[in-house]
């Protein structure tokens, strides 16, 4: 927090349908927008574009803006319905891909089709569907924000990007974000999480949607960090799924799961919340790298186990779940031109 009282040089800019361009003195000046109805008794100024209409098959740019300079803040609210649907990109300088394709959802930790409240350091879900990122995302001569809709339905979009005019150091790296999904996740029952970063960088977070389809205890696989040149074992290897996450123990407490939203972990979401150790269940959950970032100087491939455990008598094994649905989003910084 040393920074909040640091007095420097920065310019803090906005972008929203109120001010879709960010210059400074050019917000609430729209004279026609989605609330033109009702705030046609009180003219520019009173909320006139307030939202934009993302039709189907459409694709927004909600940001387009010349650098440098770090976005701070990103919040958003759609139709709760189509969360997993709809696909943000972010796009850095004049790279031709971008280097967040992800389902909005899953960005915001929401990767089901309820919506799961999240209280964390660098995303925030709050009711009814307020989605905020405060992942800090640095960017050198340009940055470009997208919303893609490929549903059949037309959605209102809400928005507001806050970002900084400042300079950005040579050790700045760009915001990554991807998102894998295996279904059913087969033999050997391992999910590659992320592979063939390379480069120098540092692994920030991940958040993992899971569906074991099995009866059960379904989280004793471990995470594992292969950095640099490291080959068929890895450097950091965890000691089981509810582990990494930061719990213990099944996340069973008095038989029944208990979720739990951190400023850097948690389980957010149980579906149904009234059940344990039920094959149809899915779950929700997140870790934020922050306080301890992964750091890679060459190479970085992460996998999770999907390893559920049976019980039968004193004949305790762990049994591979092939049948499970998993899907996980990544996030991490990785230096320019890879």
């Amino acid at each position: 927090m040393a920074e909040l009282w640091r007095l420097d040089q920065a310019r803090t800019r906005s972008i929203s349908p109120e001010n879709p361009t960010g210059a400074p003195g050019a917000g609430g000046r729209a004279d026609t927008g989605t609330g033109s109805q009702a705030a046609r008794d009180l003219g520019v100024g009173w909320k006139v574009s307030p939202s934009i209409d993302l039709a189907a098959g459409t694709t927004a740019t909600l940001a387009d803006v010349s650098g440098p300079g770090v976005i701070r803040h990103f919040w958003l609210t759609t139709d709760r319905t189509v969360l997993r649907r709809l696909i943000l990109n972010f796009t850095w300088d004049d790279d031709s891909q971008p280097s967040i394709d992800v389902p909005l959802g899953d960005f915001f930790c929401n990767g089901w089709d309820e919506l799961a409240l999240v209280s964390s350091e660098m995303v925030v879900v709050a009711p009814a569907g307020g989605l905020n990122s405060y992942w800090p995302m640095p960017f050198r001569q340009r940055a470009r924000v997208t919303l893609h809709n490929p549903t059949d339905l037309s959605v209102p979009v809400y928005y507001q990007l806050t970002y900084d005019e400042t300079e950005v150091g040579q050790d700045a790296g760009y915001l990554h974000c991807q998102r894998r999904q295996s279904n059913p996740l087969g033999t050997p029952a391992v999910h590659t999480i992320v592979d063939e970063v390379r480069g120098r960088g540092h692994y920030v977070g991940t958040y993992l949607a899971i569906a074991p389809n099995a009866p059960g205890w379904w989280g004793e696989g471990e995470v594992k960090f292969h950095l640099d040149d490291d080959d068929e074992f890895p450097t950091i290897c965890g000691t089981g799924t509810e582990d990494y996450f930061g719990g213990a123990w099944n996340f069973d407490l008095d038989g029944a799961y208990r979720d739990y939203s951190s400023p850097y972990l948690g389980l957010h979401q149980v579906l149904p919340h009234d059940e344990i150790y039920t094959p149809k269940q899915r779950f929700g959950m997140y870790r934020w790298h922050v306080r301890d970032p992964i750091r890679f100087h060459r190479e970085l491939r992460v996998t999770l186990q999907a390893l559920g455990w049976q019980d039968e008598d004193t004949n305790a094994r762990y049994l591979p779940l092939a049948d499970a649905d998993v899907a996980t989003t990544a996030w991490w910084y990785q230096e320019r031109g890879l």
